[in-house]
């Protein structure tokens, strides 16, 4: 099954330069004890890789970090993080809310080549297998039971196409995205992506 990961947003980390895209890959619950750990959110399905220690995270707001990754652990399904220079539960606190980003080369993909990071999908063609075209990729939604790709036409609609395999049937970073929708998934089509009358 294609997914996306990472990023809930991207930007480019210097608008003259576009050979590094910043994605989201965490942001910071509460803290874990008295020594520092903070709870992260998940938000790329390449923790291990993200999360090493020694690695520099980007902080949204800026004025936080950046945060250097010290030590991760998995406890009762949560990914907990001590950061260097936050020794005590009130520093770890103050990171509440903090997103964790890092910079990757705008061309780089996912391990998993049935992945992508969001900034790669955002923009793509969206047309059915029937040859509908339903606009671009305007925004990924990552929920908790499936992500959610908002597809935005020309007359600025939004529709909302779950990102499974029984409905993204590709996903080709050239010639874009095509899907099978159920009936009623989108308006005005029947279940092969056709428009109805």
């Amino acid at each position: 099954m294609a997914t996306a990961c990472a990023s809930t947003s991207w930007m480019l980390p210097d608008p003259e330069r576009v050979d590094t895209v910043l994605i989201t890959v965490g942001r910071i619950g509460r803290a874990h004890g008295v020594r520092g750990a903070v709870a992260v959110t998940v938000l790329t399905d390449e923790p291990d890789r993200r999360f090493a220690p020694g690695t520099a995270l980007i902080c949204a707001p800026t004025s936080v970090g950046p945060l250097v990754v010290h030590e991760v652990r998995w406890h009762s399904g949560r990914l907990l993080v001590n950061f260097e220079n936050v020794t005590d539960r009130s520093a770890a606190e103050a990171l509440r809310g903090t997103e964790l980003q890092c910079e990757v080369d705008p061309h780089d993909r996912p391990a998993d080549p049935e992945e992508y990071y969001d900034h790669q999908l955002i923009g793509l063609a969206v047309r059915t297998t029937g040859g509908r075209e339903l606009g671009t990729v305007a925004e990924i939604s990552h929920l908790p039971a499936q992500d959610l790709l908002i597809v935005r036409d020309p007359a600025d609609h939004e529709h909302l196409i779950p990102f499974v395999s029984a409905i993204v049937l590709s996903v080709d970073l050239q010639q874009g995205i095509v899907i099978d929708p159920p009936a009623g998934l989108i308006a005005d089509t029947d279940a092969g992506g056709k428009a109805t009358p």
